[in-house]
């Protein structure tokens, strides 16, 4: 092999060995800004984003308590026939199935207990404790559509035999579309956001490295209902305002500083 030939192989494995050397480099600069992104030249903003909807579904629980003695027949009896007049008035009074939900049922029973102290003569045991009673429980969930009726229907759900309605609570049946007004107003903040930053810093922003959203949704509760009866013994039936509701989105954009 002649010796010129021998120069132009040993040229082209220095070319070969930097062109290897040029990759490696330049992937593991890949890989590293992959994994963390301009993570020294980077800023974030926050940004808070609302809207306000009106609600279309009001949400109430109720409970039918019976107490009785160790007659569990006669209890339970009692206290699904109190239940079933319930749903019965329910429907009704225009309220679909689907509203209509059944979310707990116990039968739990009340227990004597005897104290006896320190006994001098130490003979006479202490009687144990016994069953005297049971206490039945039919709990549920109604949601009502049309909000003219909901004090007419809390009014009746007592008169029915419900002993505990609670919870009352106004929302929305789907509150996407409410969401996504209040996410696209807290980007719209952000991003105005982070360019007034950028210009007041004298640099640019670069590209989005990341957003990260969290959200506060609050729904009004109302104290348990109460119903006040009128000198005729018929229940008074309560004014239920709905008002209105805010969602609340916040986020969090992380920019490239260019």
């Amino acid at each position: 092999m002649s010796e010129r030939i021998k120069k132009y192989l040993g040229l082209a494995g220095i070319v070969i060995l930097l062109a290897g050397a040029y990759s490696i480099v330049s992937f593991a600069n890949s890989f590293s800004a992959s994994i963390q992104p301009s993570s020294f030249r980077s800023f974030a903003v926050n940004a808070e984003g609302k809207a306000t909807s009106i609600p279309d579904v009001a949400k109430f629980s109720y409970s039918v308590v019976t107490e009785g003695d160790t007659n569990i027949k006669a209890l339970t009896d009692k206290n699904t026939t109190k239940s079933n007049g319930i749903i019965a008035f329910l429907k009704k009074s225009g309220i679909d199935e689907e509203d209509i939900k059944t979310t707990n049922y116990s039968l739990e029973p009340r227990t004597k207990y005897y104290s006896c102290g320190y006994r001098a003569d130490g003979v006479k045991p202490c009687p144990p404790s016994e069953i005297v009673g049971y206490t039945v429980r039919q709990s549920g969930e109604v949601k009502v559509r049309d909000f003219t009726k909901i004090g007419e229907i809390l009014a009746g759900v007592t008169t029915n035999g419900a002993n505990d309605v609670s919870d009352l609570q106004f929302t929305t049946d789907d509150p996407t579309k409410i969401e996504d007004l209040a996410r696209a107003n807290a980007i719209e903040k952000a991003i105005a956001k982070a360019e007034l930053i950028a210009k007041t810093g004298n640099f640019k922003v670069g590209r989005l490295l990341s957003i990260e959203e969290s959200n506060y949704n609050p729904t009004p509760y109302y104290e348990s209902f109460v119903p006040k009866m009128m000198s005729a013994g018929v229940v008074a039936t309560p004014t239920i305002e709905a008002g209105s509701q805010e969602t609340k989105i916040n986020i969090t954009l992380r920019y490239e500083i260019k």
